[in-house]
């Protein structure tokens, strides 16, 4: 049986899922942070470990893209 996602919509499977226990001060902190800059604290953490991966000169290439427009195609 196929799923139907919305078109541009990436599968589920295409992001790792795990589970992250954090501090409850450490979580009150990421969610002020998130509101802050507009992101889920999903997104935020995200843009945390990127950010401290670049740090260290690593940067990861992104599997898939989330967007049609993130291919660099004009439509």
């Amino acid at each position: 049986m196929a799923i139907s996602r919305p078109e541009g919509r990436a599968a589920v499977s295409a992001r790792k899922a795990f589970l992250l226990r954090l501090d409850p001060a450490v979580w009150a902190e990421l969610e002020r942070l998130a509101q802050g800059e507009l992101r889920s604290v999903n997104a935020q953490i995200e843009f945390l470990l990127r950010d401290a991966l670049a740090e260290r000169g690593i940067v990861p290439k992104r599997a898939l893209p989330d967007k049609p427009e993130d291919m660099g195609e004009d439509l």
